[in-house]
C-alpha cells in the first residue's frame, strides 16, 4: 500500500469530480463507501490498481494498491481537476450564477486512460444507460481481474486491450451487446496502444474517429474523462440539446441549437454543461422512458 496526501489550492468536490467515471448503480470500476471515501480500480501502463480517496478538512489522502499505485497516486491531483483551467470561463446566463455559487469545488479531472473510457461509452451508443451498464458489469465481472488490496467487495479492473480482442461473438450476447458495437471495441482495443499515446484532446479526437463505429459523442465522452477536455460536447446525445434549451431558453432545442446557445462558453463548453445539470432543469416529460432491451434474447 502507498499513501499520498494532497492539499488543493482551492475549493473541491471528491465525489464530484470523480463521479463522471461511475458507470451506473453496482459499477465493478467504482463505488463509493458510507465513510465518503470514493474507490476507484484502474489499469495504469504498470498494471493494476485500486484508488482510495478521502477529503479530510482540505486535505486530500490518497491511498492506493497493486503494481500500478505509484503511477496512480502521481497522477491523482490530475484525476481530481488540479490541471484544470477556469480562468477563461465567465457565467453568461443569470440560471446558472447560482448554480455556479453552490458548487465552486466543480474540476474536471483526467484519468489519461483512454481504453477505461472508450469500452463504455461504445456500450453507451444509441443504448438507455441500464442496459449499457448492465453489459458494463456483466464484461468486467466475466474478463477483468478482481481489484488489488482491501477494496469493496465486487470491485474490478478492467482488462488489458488483448483481452477486449479475444472476447468471443457468444460472450459479448450474453453481455447484453450487438455485434456492432462488439466490433467498435474490439477494433479500438487493436490501436489502443496509439489512443493511449495521443498527446493532445485534439488528437485523440482524430484518431477516435478514425475508427469504425465511433463518432463525434463518442469521442467527446472519452476526452471529457481521458484529457478533461472542458470544450468537448456530447453532441448526439439523447437528452443533453433539450436539456441546454430549456434551461438556457425555456423551450427544447436540437444539436446545432445547442452549440448555437453553447458558442459563448466556447472553450469551456462541456463545463457549461455540466452547471446546467446541476441546476436540475428539465423539459417536461411527453411520453414513457425508453425501455432498456434485452438484446440476451434476440
Amino acid at each position: 500500500m502507498m499513501e499520498r496526501v494532497w492539499v488543493p489550492e482551492g475549493p473541491l468536490d471528491v465525489g464530484m469530480a470523480m463521479a463522471p467515471h461511475k458507470r451506473g448503480s453496482g459499477d465493478p470500476a467504482w463505488r463509493q463507501t458510507l465513510d465518503g471515501a470514493v474507490w476507484r480500480t484502474t489499469r495504469t501502463p504498470d498494471g493494476p490498481a485500486t484508488l482510495k480517496v478521502t477529503l479530510v478538512h482540505r486535505e486530500v489522502h490518497g491511498r492506493a494498491w497493486g503494481p500500478g499505485a505509484a503511477w496512480m497516486l502521481d497522477r491523482l491531483p490530475a484525476l481530481l481537476g488540479a490541471d484544470d483551467d477556469v480562468s477563461g470561463f465567465r457565467v453568461r446566463h443569470a440560471v446558472l450564477d447560482d448554480v455556479a455559487r453552490k458548487h465552486p469545488g466543480l474540476r474536471i479531472g483526467r484519468t489519461a486512460r483512454v481504453m477505461e473510457a472508450l469500452v463504455p461509452a461504445v456500450l453507451e451508443q444509441k443504448v438507455v444507460g441500464r442496459e449499457a451498464w448492465r453489459a458494463w458489469r456483466w464484461l468486467l465481472r466475466k474478463y477483468g481481474e478482481p481489484a488489488p488490496g482491501p477494496a469493496p467487495e465486487g470491485m474490478w479492473v478492467v482488462p488489458e486491450p488483448s483481452v477486449w480482442r479475444e472476447i468471443p461473438s457468444w460472450h459479448w450476447h450474453q453481455a447484453g451487446a450487438e455485434a456492432v458495437r462488439a466490433r467498435t471495441i474490439a477494433t479500438a482495443a487493436w490501436h489502443a496502444a496509439k489512443l493511449e499515446a495521443a498527446g493532445t484532446s485534439a488528437e485523440l479526437d482524430r484518431l477516435l474517429r478514425a475508427l469504425p463505429g465511433v463518432g463525434v459523442w463518442t469521442s467527446a465522452e472519452v476526452r471529457q474523462r481521458a484529457f478533461g477536455d472542458p470544450d468537448a460536447v456530447s453532441v448526439g446525445d439523447f437528452h443533453l440539446a433539450k436539456m441546454v434549451g430549456y434551461a438556457l431558453t425555456g423551450e427544447k432545442t436540437d444539436d446545432p441549437g445547442m452549440m448555437r446557445l453553447l458558442e459563448p462558453y466556447r472553450g469551456h463548453r462541456h463545463r457549461a454543461t455540466l452547471l446546467i445539470m446541476l441546476t436540475g432543469l428539465r423539459p417536461p416529460a411527453r411520453g414513457p422512458r425508453m425501455a432498456a432491451r434485452d438484446y440476451r434474447s434476440f
